[in-house]
């Protein structure tokens, strides 16, 4: 495990969140994915998990691709972390997990609204166990309204939400995103609003309580575009007919084909472009109808940039200073030497020796980057350790 800061007296340096202790009650990805991180910072995360069959992801394999017992999709979301195996509808197990609580840092779930409370681990529960503790909840559609009870699943939520909308050409069907784009975010704002938690922690000795939603993540992410229609009295935008990439911005941006693949074209002048191309129908459109007459000059471009390679054209483009990149395949991305001076994937291994090939944390600390060799946990591998740890036996 790599690690950075300052020398902590064991050998070793410690990372930033080395110490805290974090309970992850959550399964799949935007909870898990929240405890992942606060791990690679450092925290020591114990994956509570009922004892029959554990974590739902253990069991949802991709491209059917098991690792030590599991699928390699789980190990992607809980390396590094410990297992307890614990029922919590069994009295002894739940006073087990309530001793834990009584000294974790960070708590987090992502069951529906009011199984928690259910369970005794509410949050007013666990307060009165911990005051100091951050508890952290994930759902799907908050804790009230209308789809409250609602699947909280991402595909679902791009759906709902509007996100689906946004890509495709013209008439044609929406187009989710090709990830889940609205568990990982959700995560992400979980871990940003525990951190925050933590350090009015270290102020005030308060504990507090942080909730987030797939459904408020979505609206989120489409603040620029929401912001603009809000304050256009419900002028509905239309998408492109042609290399639709972003309702609100005019020609050229978007991607389009070449002999050999796609390229992409950002932000740039349209006659300047046409210039460097050799493309002078360009010029016949002024500036103030880059966006009216978006589809036109994108048609344009696209029966021209069919006539040469990608390379072709970024070999004119990117000297000149215009924002343009190819549309790359993993396989050219791994092979490209920008991909390989990022380091960006790591090696973990399961107790038997085996190793699994994950990408790693993608924050540096101290201009560290930071990595660990530890597979997820076999379900309820620690669970005696921990245990042992509450009872004092050695």
């Amino acid at each position: 495990m790599s690690s950075v800061g300052s020398q902590d007296g064991s050998g070793r340096q410690p990372l930033p969140l080395d110490g805290l202790t974090v309970l992850d009650f959550s399964q799949f990805l935007a909870g898990p994915s929240a405890a992942l991180r606060l791990s690679d910072l450092g925290a020591r995360v114990i994956k509570v998990e009922r004892p029959d069959g554990g974590d739902a992801s253990r069991s949802l394999y991709l491209a059917d691709l098991p690792f030590d017992q599991d699928s390699a999709l789980f190990h992607a979301i809980n390396r590094g972390k410990q297992s307890l195996a614990a029922d919590l509808k069994n009295a002894d197990d739940l006073a087990l997990v309530k001793r834990l609580v009584a000294n974790a840092d960070v708590l987090i779930h992502n069951f529906r609204p009011g199984i928690m409370d259910r369970l005794g681990l509410g949050w007013d529960d666990v307060r009165a166990i911990n005051p100091r503790l951050i508890y952290a909840g994930v759902s799907g559609y908050g804790p009230e309204g209308p789809w409250r009870d609602r699947p909280g699943q991402d595909l679902l939520v791009q759906s709902l939400s509007g996100i689906a909308w946004l890509s495709g050409d013209g008439d044609g069907p929406p187009v989710p995103t090709g990830l889940s784009i609205t568990d990982m975010m959700a995560g992400a704002q979980l871990v940003q609003g525990i951190l925050a938690l933590l350090v009015r922690r270290s102020v005030s000795g308060m504990g507090g309580r942080v909730d987030v939603s797939l459904i408020e993540t979505a609206i989120d992410l489409q603040f620029e575009h929401l912001a603009v229609y809000l304050n256009r009295g419900g002028d509905m935008p239309q998408r492109s007919d042609v290399a639709n990439a972003n309702l609100y911005l005019a020609a050229p941006y978007g991607i389009y084909r070449a002999v050999d693949g796609y390229m992409a074209l950002a932000m740039t002048p349209v006659d300047r472009l046409g210039a460097l191309i050799g493309c002078a129908g360009l010029a016949d459109f002024a500036k103030d109808r880059w966006f009216a007459e978006r589809d036109a000059i994108k048609a344009m471009l696209r029966d021209h940039l069919a006539t040469q390679t990608s390379a072709h054209w970024l070999s004119i483009l990117e000297p000149a200073g215009i924002w343009a990149a190819p549309v790359k395949d993993w396989p050219s991305l791994l092979a490209d030497p920008g991909f390989a001076a990022l380091d960006a994937v790591q090696q973990v291994r399961a107790p038997d020796g085996a190793a699994l090939a994950l990408t790693r944390c993608p924050i540096r600390v101290d201009g560290q980057i930071i990595k660990n060799d530890r597979a997820a946990p076999r379900l309820g591998a620690d669970s005696a350790a921990i245990q042992s740890e509450l009872t004092g036996a050695p």
